[in-house]
């Protein structure tokens, strides 16, 4: 047999989604993880999820979505799924303008709120953090500002989502120059250790975040979030109906502290899903603050 025709056997062809499978898909994605997959990224799901299927030998989106039902190993497969249906496209001080304002205008004001209370305590949640180069961001900020007197402070960031691939990667605190693409040289030289392999984030830095996997559509799971002063949750809810926008805005309500803020995407606008949040016009953009109910 010629290498071509053994070519030609061993190629499986992928899998086409029907409309059918596609909504019991996107139904049971929406049920498990509240992201809401709308029907012109059909072909994208087709396409990424196609190769999965051929690696697992199934025929058809129905008997994949079976698997991730009723297969012995569907908690496994459904965080390849998560792996798979999130888009984890980010880098080091990404949006300036934003990392700016928090630190020049929102991170000076509640380090002076705490330090008058006597209880020098921070609680930051990065909501969503991806491969970890937002909430390592955010520790290089506070390194910045409080420079050693962050000594004297105890200082948390808590960091979630919902791909453990992403954790690992963020737990392994390795990165490319493609990642620090958008970071300032000087900020290289001083937080990050140069291997063979990458730039390896600074034990200084790495020791204020704590990593885990969390989904925001878990009650249960939001509510052990220790209670913060700042959530970050930038170009994440985008990918929510307004049902579900609203659920995680309110569980951000319930967790920040009552003069806490949120930082969303710029492109992310909540006025018209709630009332519980007010924005706050500072130089660099908008943040949004806990209303506080009277």
């Amino acid at each position: 047999m010629s290498n071509l025709s053994l070519a030609k056997l061993t190629l499986r062809k992928t899998p086409k989604i029907t409309d059918k499978e596609f909504q019991e898909l996107r139904d049971f994605i929406y049920e498990k993880t509240g992201i809401s997959i709308p029907l012109r990224r059909k072909y994208l799901v087709e396409n990424k999820l196609g190769q999965r299927l051929n690696e697992l030998k199934l025929k058809s989106f129905s008997d994949y979505i079976k698997y991730l039902k009723f297969s012995p190993q569907k908690e496994r497969e459904f965080k390849k799924l998560c792996e798979l249906i999130t888009i984890n496209e980010t880098s080091f001080f990404r949006d300036i303008k934003q990392l700016t304002l928090f630190k020049n205008s929102i991170l000076p004001e509640i380090l002076e709120k705490r330090k008058k209370t006597g209880k020098k305590v921070l609680r930051i949640w990065s909501a969503g953090c991806s491969s970890g180069e937002e909430p390592y961001t955010l520790a290089i900020i506070l390194h910045e500002v409080l420079k050693v007197s962050i000594i004297g402070w105890d200082i948390k960031i808590t960091a979630n989502d919902i791909s453990p691939l992403v954790l690992s990667k963020a737990k392994m605190g390795l990165y490319n120059e493609h990642t620090l693409r958008t970071t300032p040289p000087n900020i290289i030289q001083k937080y990050f250790i140069k291997e063979a392999r990458g730039y390896r984030i600074h034990p200084k830095v790495q020791k204020l975040v704590s990593f885990g996997l969390l989904n925001l559509n878990d009650d249960v799971a939001v509510k052990k979030i220790p209670r913060s002063d700042i959530i970050f949750c930038r170009n994440v809810i985008i990918y929510f109906d307004d049902e579900m926008k609203k659920k995680v805005l309110n569980h951000f309500y319930n967790n920040l502290l009552d003069d806490g803020y949120l930082f969303l995407g710029y492109s992310e606008s909540i006025h018209r899903i709630t009332k519980i949040f007010k924005s706050v016009l500072k130089p660099g953009g908008v943040v949004y603050q806990k209303n506080i109910k009277k």
